[in-house]
């Protein structure tokens, strides 16, 4: 399917690895010029360098932290007028609720919420004056299924699900949509990071840890980060104009409820 994308530009935050980059990698397939982001220089620069040689795409490399103020100016002075969002950021620390401070509270709210809101209030009239936009938020599947050891993540990603909520329905009429994706279990540096400590608290294996997890997926594993690129592509497409404030839950099955 020709998505009908190509010739568009989008920027995707967080895109040197994991669910990031594989965004970028299935826009880049479908035409997109891209301006990429992530903290580390070498990191960012070289995922760039692949895309290009890959995609045949113009894709710029910026070396920012979007939780920032100063990080997302130089990501919006690299592209003023991305037709794209793809907002995403690493998750806060995981742990018991108890255990967090004010501080980290207000950080993962910042990191997870304000961050992404902040893009989209940037970019969202040049969209609406062009009568075209897309943006994708990737959030948690905690955000409908919650679990223990995630509740600074929920709580902030549960703030952006609302604000998307109302801020769809005011710009959908200009051809701008605005929708979430809800990762399970996908192999990235963030679920090992978690299956690590999951299993360092149970006093077991990380193989032994995976298979407990695994075996809660009614699809029997967990997912390649490319089929959750693929997702956030059609999500950008003209295809999916009448497509908006909506939370796509990819977890294998793994939610028991029929909403």
């Amino acid at each position: 399917m020709d998505l009908g994308i190509s010739g568009r530009h989008a920027i995707v935050c967080a895109a040197s690895k994991g669910l990031g980059r594989a965004c970028a990698e299935a826009l880049a397939r479908e035409g997109v010029g891209l301006t990429i982001a992530a903290r580390t220089r070498a990191d960012i620069e070289a995922t760039a360098e692949a895309i290009r040689q890959a995609y045949g795409v113009p894709v710029t490399a910026i070396a920012a932290d979007v939780t920032t103020v100063e990080g997302r100016a130089a990501i919006l002075a690299a592209a003023p007028r991305a037709d794209i969002l793809v907002n995403n950021a690493g998750g806060p620390p995981r742990g018991d609720f108890r255990s967090f401070t004010a501080e980290q509270w207000l950080a993962a709210v910042n990191d997870n919420m304000v961050a992404a809101i902040e893009l989209i209030r940037a970019l969202v009239d040049g969209m609406m004056e062009r009568r075209f936009g897309r943006i994708v938020n990737i959030t948690s599947s905690a955000v409908k299924s919650p679990t223990a050891d995630l509740s600074l993540s929920t709580a902030a990603r549960l703030g952006l699900t609302g604000y998307v909520a109302g801020v769809a329905r005011q710009i959908a009429g200009h051809n701008v949509t605005v929708n979430n994706l809800l990762p399970g279990a996908f192999e990235t540096d963030r679920f090992r990071g978690g299956v690590t400590a999951r299993a360092k608290a149970a006093g077991i294996t990380y193989e032994e840890q995976f298979e407990r997890q695994r075996s809660t997926i009614p699809a029997h594993r967990v997912g390649d980060p490319a089929e959750f690129g693929d997702a956030c592509a059609y999500l950008c497409s003209r295809q999916a104009g009448y497509i908006t404030g909506q939370n796509l839950l990819l977890d294998g099955g793994q939610f028991p409820g029929t909403f």
